[in-house]
């Protein structure tokens, strides 16, 4: 992580802006910021921009400055930023693009990254490609763009690497406060996670919100992530790229299942970082942290006056992780008490209209209803626009929610059914009186159930040991070894992975050896995805049909032109099957090693019923990664089947695991499908592995 200090950088009492057009709207920015510190403008040929006088060099500023905006090319910030290094500026938002992001198109752009680096010595720099920051607490807009904030007290910190989704961002008109805007540009020096670091420190941000598109150094992110749970503040992501094609699955079937995404979701579970996938819910997310906190469960109490609103509540929560509180019988009394008998007493509550207008009877059944044990209670409501409305009669309703509120110490949100009818204006008018505005109903109920998972992880005892990954990535297969099936068996046997004994034929002469029972099953080698080659057959009864099969697959590998296959393989049928699993772990292009449980056979890719972890895992990850799997009533008995020895299956997983673990620098996929459970054992049928030829 770097560790360099950027409260000087970030919290300036002089800022310095070098360069043109970009410069000059920087220098705009802080003037409608009415920034009280010391503004250097620098370009030579002007004497002043916007009225500030102007200095023809860095060496001609009349002191040190606390911070900079680079506005000039790639070849002049280089220069421009070692002229900062000498004087000890306390650092620098690179503007330019043109570095290591457009390598692939414009050559030379990694080597002027690296001179960039050396030029900036210790001084902090963001970026380059970068649009740099705005301070909300002090006023601080080094930014050279619109932007849609205003000054707070306090609020949250969105760290971006993308500048224009940073700028959206600031446009929300929904009462979150934002307390600091970061962009990080190509993360050259400074990235994503020692930014907020630094941010977690001030006692003004209550949580932290990252829109990434990549993790840059996984352990400085590892390191801030620990230090934001020590302390208890909020950490949550949005992650791009989930659409983007799975690398494709030439050799098994766990690259596909677990897609290009599946990653940077299981490292930022791990992290304890809560992962949304949308701006608005990113947005909403960070409002209900800051207003309301972690929630201490996932238990909702939903009040209405509509049935069609409490029906679209409860179907909104079908897919997340919320559970609607049970009404105790104190409750349904002095709910009954204030609606009476026509009322249908539930959560989702609906009240009806009956005591519309009369605030004491609302106020009453509000705190009625917001008397339960749960975590969060959501009021939907929605306040007609006022253009073309009269919304005096909503004011019963609002009335109602502030006395509620008082009685009420767990927090209070309200919804509205769609984002229209939560303006900024009325979402100001709910922050008044202490509740919370959620815009639309799907979105906000999203927020609380991230705040929900935030609580969970942050009652996470220990933090988990860091991730297991390779010292260098790997993106291509092109130096890589397809190991045949029997020779994987044998190293994943090594690490304790029990297989079944198998014997190698290669004529029909070998197709009598004494070693070969009955029933057994018949395999070609070398082969990837036996099944779709029709190269493996099962529940051979006797030696007239092995040699049968054996002439059979022969021929049809012949005439199918795979020739490359390395002999034949017999190896004892497994019966009493319970269950199967596949097991894979793959090393992702991060470097990571990814482990992938899922359902196993033939029909692994269209069922795709499966759950990914990071290694290295414990008994008890793997254990609730199984229970995550639509298969794990069958794996705990079924309709009267016996159970599997789950201890055995966690055991032939961690094996797998151990030896992923031990070969990090090498294995770059390996793959069991299927693991066959049974009653009193786990066998792994079939095995994939695939190495680099060179270790790294």
């Amino acid at each position: 992580m770097n560790n360099r200090d950027l409260s000087r950088f970030i919290r300036p009492q002089s800022i310095t802006v070098i360069g043109g057009a970009w410069a000059r709207n920087v220098v705009k920015q802080l003037q409608k910021a009415d920034y009280q510190g010391e503004l250097w403008p620098v370009h030579p040929a002007h004497e002043t921009v916007l009225g500030v006088p102007c200095y023809a060099s860095i060496n001609e500023l009349p002191g040190v400055p606390d911070a900079a905006f680079v506005g000039v090319n790639r070849e002049l910030t280089i220069e421009t930023v070692a002229q900062l290094a000498a004087v000890k500026c306390g650092g620098a938002v690179c503007f330019a693009s043109g570095f290591l992001e457009s390598e692939a198109d414009l050559a030379g752009g990694a080597q002027l990254q690296q001179q960039l680096l050396e030029a900036a010595q210790d001084m902090p720099v963001f970026g380059p490609n970068c649009y740099g920051f705005v301070n909300y607490l002090d006023n601080v807009p080094l930014w050279p763009d619109e932007h849609g904030g205003v000054r707070v007290d306090s609020g949250v910190a969105i760290v971006a690497q993308s500048s224009n989704i940073t700028i959206s961002l600031s446009m929300q008109r929904r009462g979150l406060p934002i307390a600091y805007l970061m962009t990080a540009g190509n993360q050259a020096q400074t990235d994503a996670a020692s930014i907020a670091q630094h941010l977690l420190l001030d006692e003004r941000v209550s949580a932290v919100g990252f829109y990434l598109e990549g993790f840059g150094d996984i352990a400085a992110f590892e390191k801030m992530a620990e230090f934001a749970h020590s302390i208890g503040k909020p950490l949550i992501a949005l992650k791009s790229g989930r659409s983007a094609a799975s690398r494709h699955a030439a050799f098994s079937h766990t690259a596909s299942l677990a897609g290009s995404n599946a990653a940077s979701t299981a490292l930022l579970k791990r992290l304890g970082i809560v992962e949304v996938h949308s701006l608005d819910v990113f947005l909403e997310t960070l409002k209900f942290l800051h207003f309301a906190g972690p929630l201490s469960s996932n238990k909702i109490t939903s009040v209405s006056c509509s049935g069609g609103e409490a029906g679209l509540m409860a179907d909104a929560c079908v897919d997340l992780n919320l559970e609607f509180a049970d009404l105790s019988d104190a409750q349904r009394k002095r709910l009954f008490d204030c609606l009476g008998p026509k009322v249908n007493l539930a959560n989702p509550l609906d009240y009806h209209t009956y005591i519309w207008g009369d605030v004491p009877t609302m106020a009453e059944c509000f705190k009625a209803a917001c008397s339960s044990d749960a975590a969060a209670n959501l009021f939907v409501l929605d306040i007609p626009r006022d253009d073309r409305c009269d919304i005096t009669a909503w004011d019963c309703a609002v009335d109602a929610l502030a006395e509620a509120k008082r009685d009420c110490s767990a927090p209070i949100a309200v919804l509205s059914s769609i984002t229209d009818t939560m303006t900024e204006s009325t979402a100001a008018r709910f922050l008044g009186i202490g509740c919370i505005p959620l815009s639309g109903m799907h979105t906000g109920l999203a927020a609380v159930d991230a705040a929900a998972r935030v609580g969970e992880l942050l009652c996470r005892p220990v933090f988990p040991e860091p991730t297991c990954r390779t010292a260098q990535t790997l993106n291509t297969t092109d130096d890589s070894e397809l190991l045949d099936e029997s020779s994987a068996k044998l190293e994943l046997a090594r690490f304790g992975v029990a297989v079944p004994v198998q014997t190698w034929v290669n004529a029909k002469a070998d197709l009598s050896a004494e070693s070969i029972n009955f029933p057994c099953v018949l395999k070609a080698q070398g082969l990837a995805h036996k099944t779709e080659h029709q190269a493996v057959v099962l529940n051979i009864a006797s030696p007239k049909q092995l040699v049968d099969e054996f002439n059979a697959m022969n021929a049809r590998l012949v005439a199918a032109g795979y020739s490359q296959h390395s002999g034949f393989a017999v190896e004892s049928m497994i019966n009493n099957v319970i269950a199967e699993l596949l097991v894979g772990v793959r090393r992702d292009t991060t470097g990571l090693l990814m482990l992938t449980i899922g359902v196993g056979g033939t029909l692994t890719e269209l069922i795709k019923d499966s759950v990914s972890l990071l290694l290295p895992c414990s008994d008890e990850d793997i254990e609730q990664a199984l229970r995550g799997l639509k298969l794990y009533p069958v794996l705990q008995g079924y309709r009267g089947k016996p159970a599997i020895d789950l201890a055995a299956a966690l055991h032939q997983i961690q094996c797998v695991c151990d030896y992923a673990v031990a070969h990090k620098d090498s294995m770059l996929e390996l793959e069991i499908n299927p693991l066959i459970l049974r009653q009193h054992d786990a066998i792994a049928a079939d095995a994939l592995l695939r190495i680099s030829k060179h270790k790294q």
